[in-house]
């Protein structure tokens, strides 16, 4: 994550402002084209938090959210102030997982096991955006009504829209990526584990084997923990929600 340059937040505007707004002030002489994916909910999706949404939404007079949460603007409102004149188009993306098909985990990922997933994207322009910040924010808030709306319809249809399914494929570009550093960790850990003598012995092999097997049970503990229903429920007192967001970039 560090080295991709995300934007680490504390989850207390009074601390993530000055960092958020220091992290898109250097995009603007960003060397390389470059994108900024916002999580604006702020946190994972759960039922227990779907149902916090849901309370404080009733308590407000807002539109009750059916199947996303009510997202915490102030992030995005100051992505949309700082990068209004550099960053041409935001993309609405909403992700849906066919009735068909079991959901992506990280568990199946490391077993080379595939899952379908269905994207919905939406291009806007930046400078069709509202100027003033309170607008920006219920602009924000009523995408995410109209997000909604469009996964009522894939729950009820299995589908976004009647337009064909589009097959982006796998491009080439990663797959050579991830293949060269397989290549590169793959040969300085061969060339180690010679240096180092751990495979001329049984003592060295069952070191090794002893090794693999204690990062093997960590890695089952972390994915574990990437579960959203392990994550904490989101706790919003009525009439003060705590406004905050996400931000990472790559």
């Amino acid at each position: 994550m560090w080295f991709s340059e995300y934007l680490f937040l504390e989850r207390s505007w009074a601390k993530d402002e000055n960092t958020i707004k220091a992290g898109l002030q250097r995009l603007r002489d960003y060397p390389q084209p470059f994108w900024l994916a916002l999580f604006v909910e702020g946190t994972r999706f759960t039922q227990a938090k779907l149902v916090a949404a849901q309370e404080y939404a009733t308590s407000q007079g807002l539109p009750i959210p059916r199947n996303v949460l009510i997202p915490r603007t102030k992030g995005f409102v100051s992505a949309v102030s700082h990068m209004r004149s550099f960053v041409p188009a935001i993309y609405d993306i909403t992700v849906a997982i066919p009735k068909s098909s079991p959901s992506p985990t990280m568990l199946r990922l490391f077993k080379g096991q595939s899952s379908v997933v269905h994207v919905h994207i939406k291009r806007h322009l930046m400078k069709e955006l509202p100027e003033m910040d309170e607008a920006v924010a219920q602009w924000c808030k009523d995408l995410f009504v109209e997000k909604d709306k469009l996964l009522d319809k894939h729950i009820a249809e299995d589908t976004f829209s009647d337009q064909p399914l589009q097959d982006i494929g796998r491009p080439a570009k990663p797959l050579l990526v991830v293949c060269s550093w397989v290549c590169i960790v793959g040969y300085g850990a061969l060339k180690f584990l010679q240096q180092s003598s751990l495979l001329s012995s049984w003592r060295g092999i069952a070191l090794s084997a002893f090794i693999l097997a204690i990062v093997t049970f960590l890695m089952q503990i972390l994915i574990l923990f990437t579960q959203s229903e392990r994550s904490t429920p989101a706790k919003v007192a009525a009439g003060k929600p705590r406004m905050t967001g996400r931000v990472q970039q790559q």
